[in-house]
């Protein structure tokens, strides 16, 4: 288990790496100037090449990167050419309701794969598994941002159920005190219960649209894992022995069915908290995603690559703590069975 655990870091090491060297050359070969931006149109030649000294990009590509790693290495993730702040302080106040969409997003996408694919298994009707096809193939091509726009313009604008591309909040409620950055958590901890409310009902709409095409790609994983699972010598065993069916699917084949979805659920939840900008720009959420969607339009390098950098840790982090757990619960695994 130790080998597994070392070639899994080593490929984690490599795979950040190689992030942030693609994302250091490929920003610097984009049109733009940031000292332009930063200085103005009417700033005069001399102006602007000061700006670029006191960034540092007159400077060799090589060596900038290099003055980057030496720089992330200590933990300066450099400041923002636009706003002045450091990069830290921008994503460690953007990134707590990125994670609380992420979170909402896996939790309701996990949860109706769940359901919907073993119900379409369970009930062993043509019309259940079809439904639950062609609902997951409509998800699977359906853009989310396209889908949070028609959501917006339903359930919003013209029904009124859900709150408009207002934020996390409400216009005249406070936010809650910070105790974790997540407004429901938080809220619940104060006793704000109307503020926990109204923070549940900003989030349902943008949760269930970044949920869409997970519960599309989880379902089928989970149907199709179930249905093998059924098949297996000791679900013939069980029901042999006079085991109820209901019992042996809820207590044997749904459970030993969910070992697939463990590594499924951790590249999705990495790539629920890194790849919803469009949703979070949609619905006016103030999280990583619009931050980053607002640097790359700014030419602001150092905001772009600590997210950049952020994103690939987060996402090496979670599927390296999914390789452990996978290779920690199946025997098969351990003993060094693929």
């Amino acid at each position: 288990m130790l080998n597994v655990i070392a070639k899994r870091a080593g490929v984690a090491v490599a795979t950040v790496l190689g992030a942030s060297i693609f994302s250091f050359f490929l920003l610097r070969k984009l049109p733009g100037d940031p000292a332009r931006l930063i200085g103005g149109e009417l700033a005069d030649p001399a102006t602007i090449e000061k700006l670029r000294e006191s960034m540092g990009l007159g400077d060799a590509l090589p060596l900038q990167f290099w003055n980057y790693l030496s720089d992330v290495s200590r933990g300066d993730f450099g400041f923002s050419f636009s706003t002045g702040q450091p990069v830290t302080t921008l994503v460690r106040t953007r990134l707590p309701a990125t994670m609380e969409l992420g979170v909402a997003g896996v939790v309701t996408a996990l949860t109706l794969a769940i359901v919907f694919g073993a119900l379409a298994v369970y009930r062993r009707k043509r019309g259940a598994d079809l439904a639950l096809r062609t609902s997951s193939s409509l998800a699977m091509g359906s853009p989310p941002f396209w889908l949070a726009l028609i959501a917006i313009l339903l359930l919003s604008v013209k029904l009124g159920i859900f709150p408009g591309p207002e934020g996390r909040l409400s216009p005249h409620i406070a936010p809650p005190p910070g105790f974790t950055g997540f407004y429901t958590i938080d809220a619940l901890m104060a006793g704000q219960f109307r503020t926990f409310l109204d923070a549940a009902w900003h989030l349902v709409l943008p949760a269930f649209m970044i949920a869409v095409g997970p519960f599309a790609f989880l379902s089928r994983l989970f149907r199709s894992q179930l249905r093998n699972t059924l098949r297996e010598p000791f679900i013939t065993v069980a029901r042999s022995r006079g085991v109820s069916r209901r019992s042996v699917f809820l207590r044997h084949a749904v459970p030993n069915s969910l070992l697939s979805l463990v590594a499924a659920t951790s590249m999705l939840f990495a790539e629920l908290m890194t790849g919803s900008v469009l949703v979070e720009r949609v619905f006016g959420w103030p999280g990583v995603g619009s931050l980053t969607v607002d640097a790359i339009l700014q030419k602001d390098f150092s905001v772009v690559q600590g997210v950049i950098l952020l994103s690939a840790v987060l996402y090496v982090s979670v599927s390296f703590v999914a390789d452990v757990i996978y290779v920690a619960v199946d025997p098969r695994l351990r003993a060094g069975v693929s």
